[in-house]
């Protein structure tokens, strides 16, 4: 079933008694070409772009859970590609261009919002870095308008632009970032690679490898065994516990990050808005609830959840951006696991046994990555070789000193 207007017309006047299922719940069969393990965002993109566009359908989706209930529904929902270097920037405005062009390819309404986004610079010297920032985005093809103090109060004329400590100098916009709805970005790929002969298999959860004479050909699940040729695991904050059952560690922690809604109110923040003299960052849904975050807790956690400190500095960061917030209640919180790697940026590589292949380390930018991710990985995954945008994202490049730190924002950026 297409979903288009004259549909929505159609079933109106069957009293919406006739929509089908968005996917199937099929059973696990005993072999497949290629097994995803883990059925988040990049492990649905990745199924939806090897049965698209790599026409491999013999493929399953393992998720421990429900789709939806990991990461890709406990973020900030921001996209942007606003990188400096070239690892990075050629690689997320990629992923920005797939944004764009996102709901049509899986004929879903994703809710794809390109609002602009603003990150805020408080110092001369910030403000230079922003200006080198800027002109690497363009040089990678992105978009980037640096504004004066003055040009962002026209934008946001609510925030404090005469705080003694954090005074507002300018910002660098990018008129294309904007935000997306999280769990319709999971529906529409689990949808779009379920109608491609994909098998999507919820509350499997995978307990060990088969692995002989360095190669692996299957699973261990609580479902049971599921052979496979390839086994391509993308878990994020599991990354470290599912590729221990394998034998491998990996140069990735796992951290909590938390983000806030507060209650729905009248259209106050057109855009996305970061902080520059702190981690803080700021959207409104397009039901009224503003939506922001900051960093993650800074101890290693496996739970969904997060400590009261982090909440502090969060609304220390937003006190002193737009003292209004302070005025807002909270409507709830939650936390993501997320795979912090040791440089900030992520993996999408074979890994040291045959027939295994891992995607993970995406530290803050996991959700804003999802398109290329899905497309890079199927890439990998169908033609065994990495994909030119994914090149530098290598398992070994800490052992060949080629580490790409952004910001030097892993999970223990003092060591950078």
């Amino acid at each position: 079933m297409r979903y288009n207007a004259l549909q929505i017309l159609v079933q109106a006047f069957r009293r919406n008694q006739g929509w089908e299922r968005a996917w199937r719940d099929p059973e696990p069969q005993p072999y497949y070409d290629i097994l995803i393990v883990g059925g988040g965002g990049h492990g649905l993109a990745t199924a939806h772009y090897l049965a698209k566009v790599y026409g491999i359908s013999n493929v399953a989706v393992l998720e421990k859970g429900w789709i939806g209930s990991g990461n890709v529904g406990r973020n900030t929902t921001i996209i942007r590609s606003n990188y400096l270097l070239p690892g990075n920037g050629p690689f997320y405005e990629f992923s920005l261009k797939l944004w764009e062009s996102l709901e049509q390819d899986l004929n879903f309404n994703a809710m794809v919002s390109q609002r602009g986004i603003l990150n805020l610079f408080h110092s001369d010297a910030q403000r230079d870095a922003f200006v080198r920032r800027g002109n690497a985005m363009l040089l990678a093809g992105a978009d980037a308008v640096l504004l004066d103090a003055s040009g962002v109060a026209k934008m946001y004329p609510q925030l404090d632009y005469e705080n003694a400590r954090f005074p507002i100098k300018g910002g660098l916009l990018q008129p294309r970032g904007g935000t997306v709805r999280h769990d319709a970005v999971a529906w529409g790929y689990a949808r779009s690679a379920d109608q491609h002969g994909v098998d999507i298999i919820q509350n499997c959860e995978v307990k060990g490898f088969t692995i002989e004479n360095g190669v692996c050909s299957g699973v261990e699940t609580s479902r049971g065994p599921i052979k496979a040729s390839k086994i391509a695991v993308c878990v994020a904050g599991s990354s470290s516990r599912v590729m221990a059952a394998a034998g491998l560690r990996l140069p990735i922690e796992s951290h909590v990050l938390q983000a806030f809604v507060s209650e729905g109110l009248k259209p106050l923040i057109p855009g996305v808005i970061t902080f520059g003299a702190g981690h803080f960052y700021i959207s409104q849904s397009d039901k009224g609830g503003l939506v922001f975050g900051g960093d993650i807790d800074g101890y290693n956690s496996y739970a969904q959840r997060g400590g009261l400190a982090v909440v502090e500095d969060v609304c220390e960061g937003g006190m002193a951006l737009m003292p209004m917030i302070g005025r807002a209640r909270l409507l709830r919180m939650w936390g993501g696991i997320m795979d912090m790697s040791m440089d900030g940026s992520p993996f999408i590589d074979k890994t040291s046994i045959d027939g295994l292949y891992f995607n993970g380390g995406w530290c803050y930018g996991g959700f804003k990555a999802t398109p290329a991710s899905g497309r890079c990985y199927a890439h990998l995954l169908a033609t065994n070789e990495p994909h030119p945008l994914a090149g530098a994202y290598r398992l070994d490049r800490f052992l060949h000193g080629r580490m790409i730190d952004e910001k030097g924002a892993g999970a223990q950026p003092n060591l950078h």
